[in-house]
């Protein structure tokens, strides 16, 4: 396959064909390099992680599943180095190309899953999503793109980084293919029904950047249409902004200890960002935790019984539109801080959510997420399908 996106692990030649038959047969996928590959090193973006794992001996569970069901591993993708990272930036292999926008990032650290999906060379693609992975590049690079419900798929053979927080997602350009993907992966049909209301995350939307807000405003109209009650109601009782400022201390304290014993062991390479980030978690203590845990279960609280089992909460996926490329590393930092003010949602309270690349602004990108009661993903699935039929028959969020 020839690669002038920059997607794929540059010196690993991984192609693995499927059972031949299934509901995925003739269909092609990517896997993020997170993902056990039978007889390959897992490289986790980063060579001193490559060069200090064993080959793996057996298939990451949703790369089987995906074999299995017909479908043939292009290859492995590029990711921010050890998953830490929400722009796409890998400063040892490079980062791919946004199709879609190509002098933005695409968004990480799925990255390069996100963009072979949408540079069209493969038809799916596995992603992870910890703080906002899979949701953040699929909104940058106008793909459907799920978060699942926290455990709903097996993460075995994935390499994780916080435990609380990890899942595996998926990405694809159309409505259909999303779906029979996602029948695979969730183990159950994409099913209609039972989420009959919307209620748009007031505080939310206001925290967004007025671009952000002027592009979704149509698109969020038009989906309301599909329920049969819509009103606005802020998330937060107080100030929105706290869910992410405790999301990121749990995660951080979660990673430190996933990565301690490697990185005192190994001495390895990182970039600024990244070691800047683990560096700060070792000096987290435990007591630090508390608020934020009791926070945790807080939200978790708020958030069911404001949508209990029928209700679907809509917002921005992220506040910004994707940052430049060329952006001084400052500035990036600033943005993986922005992004995380609404990616930490589903984190915090482990719900599913989905991006619907429904809207742009001057030709880039902007997503438009559901998240919904847990368990409910298929439902959430069903809901981007009806939103593909309904952009067919109208335009919808354009600029």
């Amino acid at each position: 396959m020839r690669d002038a996106l920059g997607a794929f692990v540059p010196h690993v030649d991984c192609v693995v064909q499927g059972s031949g038959s299934g509901p995925l047969a003739g269909m092609t996928f990517a896997a993020k390099d997170l993902f056990d590959v039978a007889g390959y090193v897992t490289g986790s973006g980063n060579p001193d992680w490559e060069r200090t794992h064993a080959p793996a001996k057996r298939h990451a569970a949703a790369v089987k599943a995906l074999l299995d069901a017909g479908a043939t591993l292009a290859g492995k993708t590029i990711t921010d180095e050890i998953s830490l990272g929400l722009v796409g930036r890998n400063q040892f292999y490079g980062t791919p190309l946004n199709p879609k926008a190509p002098d933005r990032v695409p968004g990480g650290s799925s990255s390069g899953s996100a963009s072979a999906v949408a540079g069209g060379l493969v038809d799916t693609a596995l992603g992870t999503d910890s703080g906002g992975s899979v949701r953040t590049p699929a909104a940058f690079c106008g793909l459907f793109g799920l978060r699942p419900t926290h455990g709903r798929i097996s993460v075995k053979g994935m390499e994780t980084q916080s435990p609380t927080f990890d899942t595996c997602g998926w990405f694809a350009a159309d409505a259909d293919t999303f779906a029979k993907v996602g029948e695979v992966l969730l183990g159950a049909p994409i099913a209609d029904g039972g989420l009959t209301r919307m209620i748009v995350a007031s505080d939310c939307f206001a925290i967004a950047e007025p671009e952000v807000q002027a592009a979704l405003a149509p698109a969020a109209e038009a989906l309301g249409g599909l329920f049969s009650a819509v009103r606005e109601a802020p998330l937060a009782d107080r100030d929105i902004l706290d869910w992410s400022r405790n999301q990121s201390l749990l995660q951080r304290g979660e990673y430190t200890k996933t990565f301690r014993p490697w990185v005192e062991r190994c001495v390895p390479r990182f970039s600024i960002e990244v070691g800047t980030s683990l560096a700060l978690g070792a000096l987290l203590a435990e007591a630090e935790l508390v608020g934020p845990n009791a926070f945790r279960a807080m939200a978790k609280a708020r958030l069911g019984d404001l949508l209990g089992d029928d209700a679907v909460l809509c917002l921005p996926t992220t506040p910004i539109l994707p940052p430049r490329r060329d952006e001084p590393f400052s500035a990036l930092t600033h943005s993986v801080s922005r992004i995380i003010e609404l990616t930490c949602i589903a984190g915090l309270t482990g719900h599913p959510q989905i991006n619907l690349p429904l809207a742009h602004h001057a030709g880039i990108p902007v997503g438009l997420s559901l998240i919904g009661p847990k368990g409910s993903d298929e439902r959430l699935i069903a809901l981007a399908r009806q939103v593909a039929a309904l952009t067919r028959s109208c335009s919808v969020g354009s600029d």
